[in-house]
Order: structure tokens, then C-alpha cells, then sequence
């Protein structure tokens, strides 16, 4: 059986790309915000002082926020240290997680499609999210 094949950055960008009604925005350093209805549901964010490598205190420079449907989607994903996405204390009670970029190959592509699908579901408008779930069959 074929392994599944990992996940890049580019596809953070066309998955968001291939939802319905997606805008993009840029950030003060030219880093992409996707929205939908004028919701963001995924942004590249800008290094922050709370995201650092705990050993060397350097700021991450390629952390990925990514909304979630609800808190308990978030504890799923952040709740394994070993895996890619985790959170900060400036998140707490924010329904997104993060994921740096130079991590996004432990996903797989199928893994990384659900979180971007849901990620715009859960910022989409009712009638959107809707439509789209039923044009999908999901």
C-alpha cells in the first residue's frame, strides 16, 4: 500500500484557495490572510514573542494559525507533544491552533485538506458552509 504523501506549504495555500468565496489579505510583512465573508480562517503569521524554539529563545518565523470548529478539536490536535500543531498562551479561548511551517510535512495531505475544510467551515456563513457540505456530500 502507497505511503500517503506528506503535506507542503503550497498546499496550506491551494486548499484555501479551493474553498468558496476566499479572499486573501496581506499582513504588514506581505504574509497571506485567508478569509472567508471577511473571516479569517488561516493567516501566516509574523514572528511573536510567544512562539520561540524553547532551546535557543529565537522567535518562530513560520507559524500557521488555523481556526478549529470548537475547543475540543483543538485539545484533539494540540494534545500530543509529538505532534505539529500545538498553541500558546495567547490563544487560550481562541478556537485556532498552530502549526510551523517547517513541520507541515508530518502531515499528510488528507490530514491537512480536513483541517483547512473545517478550518473554513468553521468561519464560513451557515448558508455557505451548508451549500457546500451538500455539494460535497459531507
Amino acid at each position: 500500500m502507497a505511503r500517503p504523501r506528506r503535506a507542503r506549504v503550497e498546499d496550506v495555500h491551494e486548499l484555501a484557495l479551493a474553498m468558496p468565496h476566499v479572499t486573501v489579505e496581506y499582513g504588514s510583512q506581505e504574509n497571506p490572510v485567508y478569509q472567508v465573508g471577511r473571516k479569517s480562517f488561516i493567516f501566516f503569521r509574523t514572528p511573536r514573542p510567544d512562539a520561540v524554539d524553547p532551546e535557543s529563545g529565537e522567535r518562530y518565523p513560520d507559524v500557521i494559525v488555523i481556526w478549529v470548529p470548537s475547543e475540543s478539536d483543538k485539545l484533539a490536535l494540540v494534545q500530543d507533544p509529538d505532534s505539529p500543531w500545538f498553541s500558546t498562551a495567547h490563544f487560550d479561548g481562541h478556537l485556532s491552533v498552530l502549526v510551523r511551517a517547517s513541520r507541515i510535512g508530518e502531515l499528510s495531505l488528507d490530514e491537512l485538506r480536513e483541517v483547512v475544510q473545517d478550518a473554513w467551515l468553521s468561519r464560513a456563513s451557515a448558508t455557505r458552509a451548508k451549500r457546500w457540505l451538500a455539494e460535497n456530500r459531507l
